[in-house]
């Protein structure tokens, strides 16, 4: 997706670098990729008079159970403490976005992208145990917010607890709630 900004076209090009880190802040033992929660609308079927067979529509901010897979490369003293199951643990990824800018002839510049998750965990792989190896141990998190922006700009938000839905900038759920 090609996007401008103050300085011109620029479209995204790679994912210069990341880190992890939890609620306290600190850098997590996380492993050379996390693969992002995908999002499943709940969705119903419609049909009836008027409509030529059915289809599916979505149901407005409401969504299908996500989860979060969270890989660590050893098991650290940040993945015990992520197996409370009485507590939602608190998971942040920041990333640079290297892009390039072609009004600029090719400049290269870098936007922020973050992530913050929270959920409860609800599965833990402690890895295997080898000489000279990785342990390839993860936590999943059974999320119930997920948050997404871009340079500081909120994107999505998304708070099952407290009935938030909101995408680039738009409430989604703002006349529903004033309805109820």
């Amino acid at each position: 997706m090609i996007e401008t900004n103050n300085s011109g076209i620029v479209f995204p090009e790679v994912i210069n670098n990341f880190r992890v880190y939890n609620d306290a802040n600190r850098i997590m033992g996380t492993t050379a990729e996390v693969n992002i929660a995908e999002l499943q609308a709940m969705t119903a079927a419609v049909s009836g008079a008027g409509i030529l067979g059915e289809y599916n529509t979505s149901v407005v901010g409401m969504f299908q159970s996500m989860s979060q897979e969270i890989p660590f490369r050893m098991i650290d003293r940040d993945f015990f403490t992520m197996l409370n199951t009485g507590e939602q643990s608190k998971v942040v990824l920041r990333s640079s976005v290297q892009q390039r800018n072609r009004e600029t002839g090719g400049t290269i510049s870098t936007s922020a992208m973050r992530f913050v998750f929270r959920g409860h965990p609800t599965a833990a792989k402690f890895g295997t145990v080898k000489i000279g190896d990785l342990m390839n141990a993860s936590i999943t998190l059974e999320l119930t917010y997920l948050l997404a922006e871009i340079d500081g700009e909120t994107m999505l938000e998304l708070d099952k607890l407290n009935s938030v839905y909101k995408v680039a900038g738009k409430d989604l759920l703002k006349d529903i709630m004033k309805q109820c």
